[in-house]
């Protein structure tokens, strides 16, 4: 039998359903290429233009939007919120590229100019067919350029796709539709609740908590409270204690007797090992079942023996939380014989999943390949839009990616079908096609996520893609192949063994036929085996071993446990998991550690303050039903403005009364010890953590910690002198250690102390203004030399390189377009290497992998990587305190060194390099 991911296999048909809720044009139809009309094509991003432009043709010109192309004011001098509720509910919109943003007015400029053109055009077509994407926001892009571009009734044609291929897209022009206005109204009612509930909201916490607290949300402020009352979970845990009991049998007279007992020694061994986490929650193995099982599970036992687990005791489920009390148990099971008293002997089938809906694709692209929600929408919007397949062109490889569907058409159906017994085989097929039931709430709009030709697998792909697409798109290709396929059938035999008043269990587990995990096999084998065992035979007792557990708290949310747990509760949608996800970090309010989310203290200050005073916008139930309102609104079920005014009516009387009783918690009631004045409660910027600052800063620069266990050491003047302007530096204690700042307060020289403990330049003002904000730029130092970065940082970003004379490098034009908003390409590098950047960043976060071709063309271009650094040769005895490896010398900012675990990334462990290490180290 052929592997179908080795060979060329034949092209599987694929079908297109779009479910249109408005009457298609009656002459709706592809005009003739031969005519050569004048048709215009509107879509979202530049990728996707390209993809459709191939398979239509001449007479239709194909443009992109950029996104949306309308969005609500941002102010207005009669509506604040920029919307009319008293008027019905009137919305005030202004064009996206208006709205005026520091750092991203050259975006601007490109979306006006790419307006005016697409205006011109749209004037003069015969028909201006809107293909923005097939769910309600599309929708809403639609009309908003139908709106923006004043087109006539007659002119307007609104196509929808689930997958970009020749024969979807054609279809879907031979039977285009009206703008649906239900779905509309739902995408505008869930806009303006977003606006009447995150600006008033924002402002209140501003003004009440903290500058810092700049967002808050109908969907991620539940989102936070979530991972909030988690970690307040995790800190009120109070584990207990529990024992088990173990047995190492065997057939009597098939194994010979222990010299010494196995078990406890194999535990003994494995904590040895064993990570030491900072927290209960985190020194869980995985997800379910506590540490100690998943131990047992891995220790080697001796061929023809079999693990066991006492399970009644004197007619009872055994539970003991008690040494003495199992130590007692153990010495009277030692006196009994073990006998096999029952076996039970059965075939279990294993049904494969169903397959990808967007919420089960993000989470199983995190657990699997560890790739954020964001990264896994994004790199699946770009397999949706097209790949360029070479001498195929652009082809889009998945169907739509924002779905909560399970569903799959016949066609594509029948097609997996006739793929899989041409590859695998006949009991390959299951006889009936497998059908999979979708989540509560699920719109049904559209297909499940799955490969638009199964004729384009992952190894026939690998040239196209980029390593992580290709990762992503094998996940979805294997996985709805799977998802068609027989289930596994595992033979499993559980044994009860009975030992005086005791009863063990044990189980067997052998995989008979591998059904779908022909496609998905496990990453190691499940496989249990037990002897040959028969009622009523003895067992020699090997090993009993009585074991010390304790409860563990719940988990932490990673990213994938999070967005099952939204999906779960019915909060958002799951096409804004990954906006959520990365909002409630870029405002501070939690944090990834691990991999595992950490609310921050302004998080839990803001949760606090909004369950307080906002218990209904912050109830989990209330959020799922407004979602569900937004879905009746989009059935013709419920009237928009209806369901507004219930929300804003209750909602006004909620901020009134915040507004006057929530207290302002910034002041503590200390004066400052520099200034006199009072001090207040801040939080970090972009971290979320508290401390406390002077209310005369800038002038005054007091602090301490939040937690009011110490004071950070006041700045002490040295005998250096500021590089720039000739005064005298002050040392200071930063949250990476002691550095060195100019006294005079508008000198922006900083200073580090290198490994020997002399002061090295860490950044020096220049003349040099920022091209996005206008703010002044700094000298600085990176890895690969040095370079001009922002003082407006983090806010702006923007750098530019320095040559050896300390010149700025302006860069070149490579002539290569940013194929999500047009803006020019540059060359950047990461630890990776060279890559090509939206010049745009960070509004546009576009990028594109440098081909060989391009290496080679640009080689000139490219900057050289910086020689590493040979690390000095000393002698290190110390061990990791995290496994107990070996440690390596290492070096860290500022050209200080530390010791790090050998067995990086797998292990993370560190220390400080002691001063006997410190002593061996040469000066370069």
């Amino acid at each position: 039998m052929n592997s179908p991911f080795s060979r060329e296999p034949w092209r599987a048909r694929t079908t297109h359903s779009p479910k249109l809720a408005a009457k298609p044009h009656e002459d709706a139809t592809v005009p003739e290429r031969k005519k050569k009309s004048n048709n215009l094509v509107i879509v979202e991003s530049p990728s996707k233009a390209k993809t459709i432009e191939k398979y239509l043709g001449a007479g239709f010109e194909v443009m992109a939007s950029y996104g949306h192309i309308r969005d609500l004011v941002k102010q207005h001098k009669e509506h604040k919120l920029g919307i009319d509720i008293e008027g019905g509910w009137v919305p005030f919109y202004k064009l996206s590229f208006e709205n005026k943003e520091k750092g991203k007015e050259r975006f601007a400029q490109q979306r006006k100019k790419n307006f005016t053109e697409m205006k011109k055009k749209a004037a003069k077509a015969e028909h201006v067919y809107l293909a923005p994407d097939p769910d309600r926001e599309g929708e809403a892009i639609a009309w908003h350029l139908k709106e923006a571009l004043a087109l006539k009734e007659e002119q307007v044609r609104r196509v929808t796709f689930d997958e970009i291929t020749k024969r979807a897209v054609q279809e879907a022009f031979q039977h285009p539709a009206g703008i649906n206005m239900d779905l509309v109204n739902a995408q505008e009612a869930r806009r303006f609740l977003d606006r009447v509930v995150g600006f008033p909201l924002s402002q209140l916490l501003r003004k009440k908590v903290s500058k810092a607290a700049r967002s808050a949300g109908r969907v991620q402020s539940v989102a936070v409270r979530m991972i909030v009352e988690r970690e307040l979970e995790i800190e009120a845990f109070k584990p207990e204690e529990y024992w088990k009991i173990t047995a190492l049998l065997a057939p009597k007279g098939a194994v010979s007797a222990l010299v010494e007992p196995l078990l406890a020694r194999s535990r003994a061994q494995k904590q040895q090992r064993k990570f030491k986490k900072k927290d209960a929650a985190d020194a869980k193995p995985s997800e379910d079942g506590d540490a100690a099982a998943a131990e047992e599970a891995t220790i080697v036992i001796p061929p023809g023996s079999y693990l066991a687990e006492l399970t009644d005791w004197q007619g009872k489920k055994f539970e003991s939380s008690s040494g003495d009390d199992c130590a007692a148990i153990v010495d009277n099971l030692r006196k009994n014989q073990f006998v096999v008293s029952k076996i039970e002997q059965k075939d279990r089938p294993e049904k494969p999943q169903g397959p990808f809906t967007t919420s089960t694709l993000q989470q199983q692209a995190s657990r699997q390949l560890h790739f954020p929600t964001a990264m896994t929408m994004r790199l699946a919007q770009q397999l949706y839009e097209g790949i360029d397949l070479g001498s195929e062109g652009r082809v889009g490889l998945i169907t739509y990616m924002r779905t909560d569907s399970t569903r799959i058409s016949k066609d594509a159906q029948d097609a997996c079908r006739s793929f899989i017994k041409q590859h695998f085989g006949d009991k390959y097929v299951p006889g009936q096609p497998p059908t999979y039931a979708s989540g509560k709430g699920a719109q049904e709009a559209h297909e499940a996520i799955r490969p638009s030709d199964l004729a384009n697998t992952p190894q026939q792909m690998a040239r196209y893609l980029t390593k992580q697409q290709l990762a992503l798109y094998t996940l979805i290709y294997h996985r709805f192949v799977a998802s068609q396929m027989t289930p596994a059938i595992f033979s499993v035999t559980k044994v009860e063994v009975t030992a005086g008043e005791g009863v063990f269990k044990a189980q067997g587990k052998v995989l008979k036929f591998d059904g779908y995990r022909k496609v998905l096999p496990p990453a190691k084998s499940e496989d249990t085996l037990l002897p040959d065992l028969r009622e009523k035979q003895v067992q020699d007792l090997l090993d009993l071993d009585p074991s010390q557990h304790f409860t563990q708290p719940p988990p932490r949310f990673n990213e994938a446990s999070l967005v099952s747990a939204l999906e779960k509760e019915g909060i958002g949608r799951p096409s804004t998991y990954a906006t959520i996800i990365s909002k409630i970090q870029d405002v501070g309010y939690v944090e990834q550690r691990e991999r595992r989310f950490y609310a921050t203290d302004l998080g839990k200050q803001v949760t606090e303050q909004l369950v307080k005073f906002f218990p209904r916008v912050l109830d989990m139930k209330f959020t799922s039903q407004m979602e569900e309102e937004l879905d009746q609104i989009a059935e013709q079920k419920l009237e928009r403005n209806r369901v507004l005014d219930d929300f804003w009516g209750e909602f006004q009387k909620e901020y009134t009364v915040a507004d006057k009783q929530m207290q302002a918690i910034r002041e503590t009631g200390e004066i400052c010890p520099m200034c006199g004045k009072p001090l207040v409660k801040r939080f970090t910027r972009g971290g979320g953590r508290q401390f406390v600052g002077c209310s005369g800063y800038p002038e005054c620069t007091y602090t301490k910690p939040g937690d009011g266990t110490g004071e950070v050491e006041p700045p002490v003047e040295t005998e250096h002198k500021c590089p720039t302007c000739g005064k005298m530096l002050l040392q200071k204690q930063g949250p990476r250690g002691p550095y060195l700042a100019c006294s005079d307060g508008t000198c922006k020289t900083r200073m580090v102390f290198n490994a020997e403990g002399q002061p090295v330049l860490a950044s020096k003002p220049t003349d040099h203004k920022c091209e996005k904000c206008g703010k002044p730029m700094v000298q600085r130092q990176g890895p690969r030399g040095p370079f001009l970065g922002c003082t407006g940082w983090p806010k702006c970003r923007f750098t530019i390189n320095l040559d050896a004379e300390g010149n700025p490098v302006k860069e070149p034009d490579i002539g290569i377009k940013c194929e999500k908003c047009g803006s020019p390409m540059r060359i950047r590098t990461s630890f990776r290497g060279p890559f090509l950047g939206c010049s745009a960043y960070p509004k546009c976060k576009g990028t594109q992998k440098l081909t060989d071709e391009m290496k080679e063309k640009f080689k000139d271009l490219l900057p050289q990587r910086a020689p590493k650094k040979e690390m000095p040769k000393v002698e290190i005895t110390e061990v990791c305190p995290q496994c107990g490896g070996e440690m390596l010398l290492r070096s860290g900012r500022g050209g200080t060194y530390f010791l790090g675990c050998k067995k990086y990334p797998k292990c993370k462990g560190t220390k400080e390099a002691t001063p006997a290490i410190l002593e061996q180290i040469t000066p370069p």
